[in-house]
Formats: C-alpha cells, structure tokens, sequence
C-alpha cells in the first residue's frame, strides 16, 4: 500500500481524489524528485534524532514516507515532526497555517481552506468537540510560530540533519514546541 493510499483511507474520497490529481499535475510538471526518506536508514539512528523521530512519527501512525513527488511533499510528515502537530484535521490544518506564516503560498492557503471546510463538516455532524472559536486560536497560534520561526520550507534539507537530536534541529530553525491543555497532540 503506498502513503497515499494508506494516508486516505482515513480522510475519504475527496482527499484521495485530490492527492491523485496532484500527483497527475506533479508529473506532467516534472516536479517528482527521489525518494528523501529512506526508512531503513533512518530506523538506525539514535531515539532522540530528527531522523528517528520521523520514522517513529510514521510508525505510530501506521503512515509510510512520501517516496514520489516534489520534494516539499515529500518532507511533509518532517513538518509533523518539528511542530508537534497531529495528522487529524486539526493537526493537517495547523501545519498548513505554520507553513503559511513561514512561508507566504497561495498552495497553503487553498489547502487550509479545504481542511477548514472539513472540519466544518465534522462539527455539523458533531464529530469534532472544538468550537470555531477554538479552532480559529488554535490556527492562528500556528500561524504565529511559524512567523516566529527560522524555518523555510523551500531550503529546508533534512538530509543533513538526520542524526542530530530534535531538540537540536527545533532550536537550530526557531521552532518551540507548543502543547495545547486541550489535545496533546497539537
């Protein structure tokens, strides 16, 4: 099963269809790159380095890597990774509006836009106990650290930091970890 398959099992039709059209236009763009993250390489590094807290982050998830694509996808989970955030709606929308306040794109802002309308929906359905106040906290908090940080998505090389600890990596690129008293995963 790839990560696309496996990662949209869980958030429907419409996220599946969506991942597979871009995946369509990545190709035609020739914007496909090698696989980043070798996950046998990175099961060997010490428990408290970037790369090993990656592999644990997909693991826990039952996720595998990003092996296609542009780079930027490919790195993706490596933002869950450096900001704490979950892979649930919330989680996805939050690391969307990290990215947007690191990096102003108008791919961030229609991706957000689509989670924000999911998570709609989970509210009406009363599948998801946060309000809209909180959610809209809890996404400009995220904007926010990502206005703080050092981090560019666009010449972040993580392959050169896989074996220092994250600790390390956060400090080096601006990134506290902040934990919400509501959800420890956000």
């Amino acid at each position: 099963m790839t990560f696309t398959d496996s990662k949209t099992m869980n958030q429907g039709p419409q996220a599946q269809r969506f991942l597979s059209v871009l995946n369509w236009v990545h190709t035609q763009l020739g914007l496909n790159v090698a696989p980043i993250v070798e996950m046998d390489a990175l099961r060997s590094l010490p428990p408290d380095s970037l790369g090993r807290a990656w592999i644990d982050h997909l693991v826990a998830h039952d996720l595998e890597p990003f092996d296609h694509g542009p780079r930027r996808q490919q790195l993706h989970d490596g933002v869950h990774v450096l900001t704490g955030y979950g892979t649930d709606l919330i989680g996805e929308a939050a690391v969307q509006a990290f990215l947007l306040g690191a990096k102003w794109r108008l791919a961030h802002v229609l991706l957000l836009a689509g989670l924000l309308r999911g998570l709609a929906r989970q509210r009406r359905a009363k599948a998801n106990a946060l309000s809209h106040g909180e959610v809209q906290s809890r996404l400009k908090m995220a904007y926010r650290r990502g206005q703080q940080s050092g981090f560019d998505p666009d010449t972040w090389q993580p392959e050169h930091l896989w074996e220092l600890p994250l600790v390390e990596v956060r400090s080096r690129l601006g990134i506290d970890v902040v934990r919400s008293s509501v959800d420890d995963t956000f």
